[in-house]
Formats: C-alpha cells, structure tokens, sequence
C-alpha cells in the first residue's frame, strides 16, 4: 500500500505524529475495557498516569494543548477536546480527533522553512517556551513515551 506523505520539515513532522497515534491505538487494541479503567501505579503522585484511561486522557488533552499553542501564532480558533475523561470505546476515537485538529492546525504551513520554524516561538505557559520543530518533536515523543508507559503497564 502506498502512503501519501505531507510536504515539507512540517508535513514530516505531522506524518510523524500520526504514526505515533496510530501505535499507540495499536497497544490500546490490546487493552479490554476493564483493563483500561484499572489502577496500575498506586505509588505515583501524577494522576495523569495512575491508569491507562488516564494517560491516553492526558495525551489527548495535552495534543490539543500543543495544538492550540500553534493556533495562537496562527491567529485560528483554538478549542479543547470534547471529552477529557472517556471509556475504552471512546479512546479511539478521540485520538482520531486530535489527529485531524493537529493537521487542521498545520494545513498550509507544510512547507514553512526551518529558519521560519525555529523563528516561530510557541509559549504554552510561563515554564514552556518552544520554536515550532521542538514543539512537534515534543508532542511526538510525548506520545511515544506514554506509548512504553502503557505497554510497561501491560507486561508486568
């Protein structure tokens, strides 16, 4: 099957970020719905990461927060996601979501230059100062990281 790449360092990036999606919706294949919902780290202090739920819920929310940083600089709408709190069934769908409003966010600006991309300074708030190609490796790896996190959760 041939796959249809973006244009540009943006476009990469964005192809990128889809993939990221899409293996952590394969692990989430993996996962029942009372396996989803369970506490897995009683220890931790971060509540976004006590269960699956509650990681892939702050994926989601943190994506459109990632996004909306980018709308910002391109003057467009920014919004938040419809569900922060959602059941199995619903997770992929919301990842799906997040998906098309990152690209949405970056339609027509697949091709900017790397001196325009690292020009470009996205404050999400007083202790996170980005240029777009780190933020987009952020939000990348951000998913990745909570990717292992869950299939750690699921092998031990």
């Amino acid at each position: 099957m041939k796959k249809n790449y973006r244009k540009g360092a943006v476009g990469a990036l964005m192809d990128e970020y889809e993939r990221a999606v899409l293996e952590l919706k394969n692990v989430l294949r993996q996962v029942s719905a009372d396996e989803f919902v369970e506490i897995r780290d009683l220890q931790t202090e971060d509540e976004d990461c006590r269960s699956i739920q509650t990681i892939v819920s702050h994926v989601v929310g943190s994506g459109y927060g990632y996004a909306n940083g980018i709308r910002r600089k391109f003057a467009m709408p920014a919004t938040k996601p419809q569900r922060t709190a959602f059941e199995h069934s619903e997770a992929f769908e919301c990842l799906d979501d997040l998906v098309e409003y990152t690209a949405q966010t970056l339609e027509n600006h697949w091709e900017i230059s790397g001196k325009e991309m690292m020009a470009m300074i996205i404050e999400s708030n007083a202790e996170f100062t980005e240029n777009l190609e780190q933020l987009l490796e952020h939000a990348i790896v951000h998913i990745l990281r909570h990717r292992r996190q869950i299939e750690k959760f699921l092998s031990a």
